[in-house]
């Protein structure tokens, strides 16, 4: 089952997750994207730059929606993607598609979409250091798409009212907001994420509508952990342990 250069792990939700020794690897950036949006039993999803597939994977562990299309520009994690989703018996709620998004049209996925899910790569390509990896530079750096590009695909593929969830660098919140509403894409609700108190936010979750009226809910911050990180072992905060327990947001 496990290929040179490969390690398997058990995640949540009782998931076996194969990753790429040299690829970026599962995070809580991942997770708390998975739990963000509330659930859909009926809807259709999209998650773009799917990597692993692993926030399609919880999705469809969950029952968060009917049925979810991962996309992938790089063949090696589409396919790896699509063996993740077999081994976990999700192959036939999952569907693993090696497609560049900014060409993807909702014609190609058989209609417009109820949910687009993405944690898109976070530096611009012609800024910090390139990972001698590949797979790492593509994940972290814009080289097969901007933020733009993201909000693009996903207003194309949404139908009116559906929604666009992204988690993404407080660095460059401006960049997302800026091309949600370029695409269409009214921001709704937002939450900044900590380590804990005494740390800046490492990460804002963002839930956006397509064509949604401008009004914009900032929720009380997700603080991670209840001690500083001199404090070993941190423990979870209530509200972050209640995230990981239920697989929902109750922010």
């Amino acid at each position: 089952m496990l290929r040179e250069g490969e390690r398997l792990d058990a995640v949540n939700e009782n998931l076996r997750l194969i990753q790429k020794t040299d690829g970026l690897t599962y995070g809580t950036d991942a997770f708390l994207l998975s739990a963000y949006p509330p659930p859909e039993p009926r809807g259709r999803a999209v998650e773009l730059g799917a990597g692993t597939g692993i926030v399609s994977l919880l999705c469809a562990a969950r029952g968060q929606y009917a049925h979810i299309d991962a996309i992938e520009v790089q063949p090696e994690f589409a396919e790896l993607a699509a063996r993740n989703a077999a081994l976990n018996g999700q192959a036939e709620r999952v569907t693993v598609r090696c497609a560049d998004l900014r060409t993807l049209k909702s014609a190609d996925l058989g209609g417009e979409v109820d949910a687009v899910l993405a944690n898109p790569p976070y530096m611009r390509a012609d800024t910090g250091k390139l990972n001698r990896s590949d797979a790492k530079a593509i994940a972290r750096h814009e080289l097969h798409g901007g933020i733009d590009d993201f909000c693009a695909a996903a207003a194309r593929l949404l139908r009116w009212g559906g929604r666009f969830v992204c988690v993404w660098r407080p660095d460059r919140l401006i960049d997302l907001i800026a091309a949600m509403r370029t695409h269409g894409l009214e921001p709704k609700r937002m939450t900044a994420v900590h380590a804990d108190a005494s740390t800046p936010a490492s990460m804002v979750l963002i839930d956006a509508r397509r064509g949604g009226a401008p009004s914009l809910a900032l929720t009380a911050p997700l603080l991670l952990y209840r001690d500083p990180p001199s404090v070993t072992p941190r423990v979870m905060t209530e509200a972050a342990a209640k995230i990981y327990e239920t697989g929902q947001f109750t922010l």
